[in-house]
């Protein structure tokens, strides 16, 4: 610090803080100057940390209050008034402990704008470019904030098979070179069609990997229990199976990768013994053991999740697949509901 102010005394020290555990929100708007159109409101899947091009999300929200929504919409207003757009406007919030903050304020268009036009079933792109030449939004302020019946989720898609042993472990620089969408009536179901689509189709027997790290081993307990309770069988690294035994999770305890005993359960991954894969990998030594296990699973398509939020959204993914619950519809057949 001593060092930085006197190499530039008259530039302040910026010093960012990591939100913890927080919630990541992107919100599409369209703006004329003095009115704004809220197109989205979407949830991030993953918690925030990992770049918003790579997170999955859901529109409308699937876990935050309806207050936290209104507030969400009021301050998008707010920031795009304030700061005199015309055009679109894209802003990245969080939420923690009740508290929102922004994180990215972006006058213009973002690469979720199709997701959401496709999704409210009103062409945003098309909207932002009349405002830009002149035109007002107050056509389509009636639309603004009315209740969708369905639900979208974005997926992204990731080229981790052109490049072998590469990992898969996701974090604040985007990674993704697609997404997909699915939709739905609610939001196992949707989620299910985004993973479908994005390659990852769900198991619906056999055994599941559990290695998660030591801050997530008392959460993936009843996750597990979950899973164990549809019929699969869990295999565990030491540390995560002793947890889960207290816990009265019946597991199979298996070698931890790079501690020089077979089989581990890379060795089962290659025999087709592993249907789905949750690792949340921790820091240093253990982070590089467990890489292998990721890029093992991408090379035998196997469906791994890297993080609690991701894992918990496949598990009712496959409890919907396996009532049969999902059903295909066409998009205008979900925008004639909006009429």
């Amino acid at each position: 610090m001593h060092e930085a102010v006197q190499v530039s005394p008259e530039h302040p020290v910026l010093i960012d803080k990591f939100l913890d555990d927080a919630i990541e929100i992107d919100v599409d708007a369209v703006a004329d100057g003095t009115r704004v159109l809220v197109g989205g409101v979407m949830e991030h899947i993953e918690k925030a940390g990992i770049h918003s091009g790579d997170a999955a999300c859901s529109l409308p929200p699937y876990s935050i209050a309806e207050d936290e929504i209104e507030a969400l919409r009021a301050q998008t207003q707010a920031l795009a008034r304030a700061l005199g757009v015309v055009g679109l406007i894209n802003v990245q919030f969080a939420i923690r402990h009740d508290t929102i903050y922004v994180l990215e304020v972006n006058p213009r268009a973002s690469r979720t704008v199709p997701f959401v036009s496709k999704t409210i079933g009103l062409p945003l792109a098309k909207i932002a470019t009349r405002a830009a030449l002149g035109e007002t939004l107050e056509p389509w302020l009636g639309w603004d904030g009315r209740e969708l019946p369905h639900i979208a989720v974005k997926e992204s898609v990731f080229p981790f098979v052109k490049f072998p042993g590469v990992d898969t472990v996701l974090g604040p620089e985007m990674r993704s070179t697609g997404e997909v969408m699915g939709l739905d009536y609610d939001f196992r179901k949707a989620y299910l069609k985004s993973q479908v689509a994005a390659g990852l189709p769900m198991p619906t027997a056999g055994k599941i990997f559990v290695s998660v790290r030591s801050r997530d081993k008392r959460a993936v307990a009843p996750l597990a229990r979950r899973l164990t309770d549809l019929g699969f069988a869990l295999v565990a690294t030491p540390g995560t199976a002793r947890v889960l035994g207290r816990y009265g999770v019946t597991v199979e305890t298996i070698h931890k990768v790079g501690a020089g005993y077979r089989p581990n359960v890379v060795d089962l991954m290659k025999t087709g013994e592993i249907a789905l894969v949750i690792n949340t990998p921790d820091d240093g030594r253990a982070r590089k053991d467990s890489a292998i296990i990721r890029s093992t699973a991408v090379a035998e398509d196997i469906p791994h999740y890297t993080t609690l939020d991701g894992a918990q959204a496949a598990i009712g993914a496959i409890e919907a697949l396996l009532k049969g619950e999902h059903r295909v519809q066409s998009l205008q057949e979900y925008h004639a509901g909006l009429a």
